[in-house]
């Protein structure tokens, strides 16, 4: 199968199973954020709960785009995304898969809520810096730019679910009717039936917004195990004709045959050359070159390779304050590299499917822990109608923005940070368990340092192994 060796395939198929379980680990371990308030509230029997919140979960990943999914990808160098050596991309994905999985199941195992995102990232970033000690790293750590968006995504969102839970549970106060909402919950009976539909409601936004955000993460993932691991055929859109690059690429051609290059720096004349030497080994491929059959092979991941390094240089080379270009100029080129990355990001749906039932299947095992301790560990009191709802709608509005962007974030985080901005605006500051607080905090704090440490050796010793 795709031209591999067996053993190539047998590390193949164990990279791609690796990267389901991240997911199914992701499924119950962070999906039990979505289900803790109905099931808590006996607004759904937990199994009623759990297989309605998979359900939607595998919704949402095909409903969620690829903008989070190639956010992650491209945490990476562009340098480690172009190296074609197999073995290199199995060592790149393992580490990352198995540093991200050890975390996720130590923190579930002491039902401590912990981000699989933060987790995921960590040990991408780890990787990363790890790719950069090697002879041919050529000193590129990581997409510094594309971190500090989803570093400050991560950073962002709990703090503004927290807020906005408060601000949330006083117009519920000021303008609801009914009393029952901020009632503790009846330990055998259902809530009002208004209160139980705006529950299921919550719930539903919760799970479809995880899937949509989360699910993407393993989407990246498995591209990048496809990429690395059988380029030939995955490095571009299969459903797309290379040749319809070649306008594109005379538009960006165009435009940097418009750059003085005696006005530039050294290091901006050097990224020129870069940038030329990508549209002339493009012009090399397609030459002569009238049908997608006229393609060699091996040319799909040259193409793949040459747009990356385009991108990522133009981008600098624009960025220079000593480019004279106008603005017409500028969205000529950044439309073009746009127009050729639909190309390289993407995702075929069987990649969708594979992500969205290993989330939906996790989904429905290993809630139990972490829901007690969204119900009762967070705060001094038993969660509450209105603080299950409002904590749950203001998680799936910022997990729904975020998506928006193609920013990851952490359902975890934003929802844990809601239920305690809920027991905060219920009886003050005091109302909140330190322990469980500082355990979070602690599990939040370590997160990316244990993952990216974990990763970064991981990754060295794969190399290693596979010399």
């Amino acid at each position: 199968m795709f031209g591999l060796e067996p053993h190539v395939l047998l590390l193949l198929a164990i990279c791609l199973l690796a990267a389901c379980a991240f997911e199914f680990v992701n499924g119950f371990h962070d999906t039990a954020n979505a289900v803790a308030t109905v099931i808590y509230t006996n607004t759904l029997r937990p199994w009623v709960a759990v297989v309605w919140s998979a359900f939607w979960n595998f919704i949402g990943v095909f409903a969620g785009g690829i903008g989070v999914a190639m956010g992650i990808v491209y945490l990476l160098p562009v340098e480690s995304l172009v190296d074609q050596n197999v073995y290199h991309g199995i060592a790149m994905v393992g580490a990352l898969i198995v540093a991200a999985i050890i975390w996720n199941v130590g923190t579930w195992y002491y039902g401590i809520p912990s981000s699989s995102s933060h987790a995921l990232i960590g040990s991408i970033l780890g990787v990363g810096i790890a790719f950069s000690l090697l002879p041919g790293g050529k000193g590129a750590a990581v997409n510094w730019s594309k971190a500090g968006e989803s570093g400050l995504a991560l950073l962002l969102s709990p703090i503004l679910g927290f807020s906005f839970t408060i601000l949330m549970m006083f117009l519920l106060k000021r303008f609801s009717p009914s009393k029952a909402l901020f009632k503790e919950p009846h330990k055998r009976k259902p809530p009002p039936l208004f209160i139980r539909l705006t529950l299921i409601t919550t719930c539903t936004l919760v799970s479809f917004f995880h899937g949509s955000n989360d699910g993407q993460k393993g989407v990246g993932l498995i591209m990048l195990i496809l990429i690395g691991i059988v380029p030939i055929h995955f490095a571009l859109d299969n459903s797309k004709n290379p040749l319809d690059l070649r306008d594109s690429l005379g538009k960006v051609e165009y435009v940097i045959n418009r750059m003085n290059a005696s006005e530039l720096t050294t290091t901006d004349q050097n990224l020129l050359t870069e940038v030329r030497a990508q549209t002339a080994d493009l012009d090399r491929v397609f030459a002569g070159k009238n049908k997608v059959e006229d393609l060699p092979t091996n040319s799909r991941f040259e193409i793949r390779r040459d747009i990356l390094l385009l991108a990522n240089r133009g981008k600098k080379l624009l960025g220079s304050e000593h480019i004279s270009l106008s603005t017409a100029d500028r969205n000529t080129y950044e439309d073009a590299i746009k127009s050729m990355k639909t190309f390289t990001d993407y995702a075929p749906w069987q990649v969708l499917l594979m992500v969205s039932l290993s989330l939906a299947c996790g989904t429905m095992i290993g809630w139990q822990r972490i829901v007690k301790t969204i119900g009762e560990r967070i705060g001094k009191e038993h969660l509450t109608y209105a603080q299950g709802a409002s904590s749950e709608l203001v998680a799936a509005a910022m997990i729904g923005v975020s998506t928006q962007f193609g920013l990851p974030t952490s359902t975890t985080h934003v929802l844990t940070s809601s239920i305690a901005g809920s027991m905060v605006a219920s009886r003050g500051v005091k109302n909140i368990n330190p322990q469980m607080i500082r355990s979070i905090a602690l599990a939040w704090v370590l997160t990316l340092p244990v993952t990216m440490v974990l990763a970064g050796g991981l990754f060295l010793l794969f190399r290693a192994i596979s010399g």
